[in-house]
């Protein structure tokens, strides 16, 4: 309850109370009552007042931080999200990177809702030649990052009100390599010939950075005390983490992520986790940092595996640049690695698209990007979302038909019921289906384009249906009965990505 209206409530309850005794005590002088017998027990009048007004302050409290309750890994199964207090998937499909730099962002986030979608990504940047920079500029044109740009921090606001009013969860990335390096630098508010605080010498900082940031050559990258200790530059940097989370503390639908796709030193990345929650206070925040590493089974992604206290759930978004059976099981690996202590595994980036030439030759097409959001939900994962085009899709036919039929699916079973159950298949080809369930009630059934494989439903006496959707029309389809005890014979109506649900009668 906001604090105008608990006052209102307090004021309104005390009122109400206090006619409540005044009337019993006036009544009691009336019949004259009222002598040193009973005056101990007048005094008590106001301290029953006391302690009814705070009980009841209490439970408005409890009340409303239990339906108002932030993002965090769902108490009941922590490999899911909760968000007011009930268990959520979270699916996305969006077109910018930085959304809140967005123009018609009101207009793309109803997009988005419509669909079902409750799921988006915003990194802080300013790369796009019209967007807003968090600096202001001085009459000379040269940033004072001691002064902030009010536009630039209005519009990351407006996202996080405009999206929590929707229920949309918005996963930030504080920090972007790309930001910082090659002609990006150039016009950089942090380069010292673009800024009024510092010179090149005293932050110890270069004119020019032309390799890939995957190469991690850029100094911005390792000031904290136990890498470079730039005591100057780390004061802008933790100045403007600080500003953000002046804002985003204030909003119950945020995650927070520390970089995108970094391939940095993890000193950087366990300073900053640090810093986030020392100067979050009270307030709970979830937070994890995304590596570069396309192999979840390399030293890089055990930073953030190995370490639960620090991350409170994991992003591997760069597993979409596997293809087919291998995309499936190397997330498989994370689930098994961190089955002792499970935590949210989000996607928020599902690369593939038909018009980004460069990756068609490695299968990184559109077909692979909608196989990859299926298999990332049937796999398990609590969160999944189509990248921006041209790397990815965005919100377009293909991710709209996909969260689509999802959600119809998630109509009859919930995915954080059922577990992925391959060795009920059989004649089953790489890529071929893709099976998860629970016992005896439900199994859901993926073909990612044709095919034909035989399911074991066996040692099951009753009867089952089986009902089509397909995400081409995302809609239901034709339903058979199938007998348990047996194995099935099943193959998809179509080539273009089905789903058969089956559950017990």
């Amino acid at each position: 309850m906001n604090p105008m209206k608990k006052a209102i409530f307090r004021s309104q309850f005390s009122s109400k109370i206090l006619n409540f005794f005044t009337t019993i005590i006036s009544a009691d002088n009336s019949k004259g009552r009222h002598s040193k017998k009973n005056t101990g027990i007048s005094y008590l009048y106001p301290l029953s007042i006391f302690f009814l007004i705070n009980a009841c302050d209490s439970k408005i409290e409890n009340s409303e931080e239990n339906s108002a309750s932030g993002i965090q890994p769902w108490s009941e199964n922590p490999s899911y999200w909760e968000y007011n207090g009930k268990p959520v998937l979270l699916l996305g499909a969006s077109d910018n990177d930085n959304l809140f730099q967005l123009p018609n962002l009101k207009s793309h986030l109803d997009s988005i809702s419509m669909i079902g979608g409750n799921y988006v990504r915003n990194t802080m940047s300013d790369r796009d030649e019209t967007d807003e920079k968090a600096f202001s500029k001085n009459e000379g044109g040269k940033y004072d990052l001691k002064k902030w740009n009010s536009t630039y921090w209005q519009k990351f606001e407006d996202l996080l009100s405009l999206a929590q009013e929707r229920n949309i969860i918005v996963q930030i990335e504080i920090w972007d390599r790309f930001d910082h390096a090659r002609e990006q630098w150039l016009t950089d508010p942090f380069n010292p010939k673009n800024n009024v605080n510092y010179t090149y010498e005293e932050a110890k900082l270069d004119s020019l950075y032309p390799d890939h940031p995957g190469q991690n050559k850029q100094p911005f990258f390792f000031t904290p005390p136990s890498l470079q200790n730039n005591k100057l530059l780390l004061k802008y940097q933790q100045a403007f983490v600080e500003k953000l989370l002046s804002i985003s503390l204030a909003y119950r639908n945020v995650l927070y992520c520390l970089d995108n796709e970094t391939s940095g030193r993890e000193e950087w990345a366990t300073y900053w986790a640090s810093f986030l929650r020392e100067k979050s206070g009270d307030k709970a925040i979830v937070l994890t940092e995304m590596w570069d590493h396309w192999d979840l089974k390399s030293a890089e992604h055990k930073r953030t595996l190995d370490n639960p206290e620090r991350y409170d759930f994991i992003d591997i978004s760069q597993n979409s640049h596997q293809t087919g059976e291998t995309n499936w099981n190397n997330a498989q690996y994370v689930f098994n690695y961190i089955k002792g202590k499970p935590r949210p595994v989000n996607s928020v980036k599902i690369y593939g698209s038909d018009a980004h030439g460069a990756w068609l030759s490695r299968g990184i097409t559109t077909q692979h990007a909608v196989q990859t959001f299926i298999r990332n939900i049937l796999g398990g994962f609590a969160s999944s979302r189509f990248h921006r085009p041209p790397h990815g899709l965005g919100l377009s036919h293909w991710p709209i038909q996909s969260i689509k039929t999802i959600r119809k699916i998630e109509e009859k079973v919930k995915f954080w019921n059922l577990k992925p159950m391959m060795d009920r298949l059989s004649d089953r080809e790489e890529n071929e289906a893709y099976l998860i369930g629970k016992t005896g009630e439900s199994y859901l059934l993926y073909f990612p384009a044709e095919g034909e494989v035989k399911l074991d439903l066996n040692p099951h006496t009753k009867e089952f249906e089986l009902s089509w959707i397909s995400l081409e029309e995302s809609e239901w389809g034709e339903s058979i009965s199938l007998k348990g005890g047996i194995k099935h014979s099943i193959q998809p109506p179509t080539n273009a990505g089905n789903l058969a649900l089956i559950l017990a009668k």
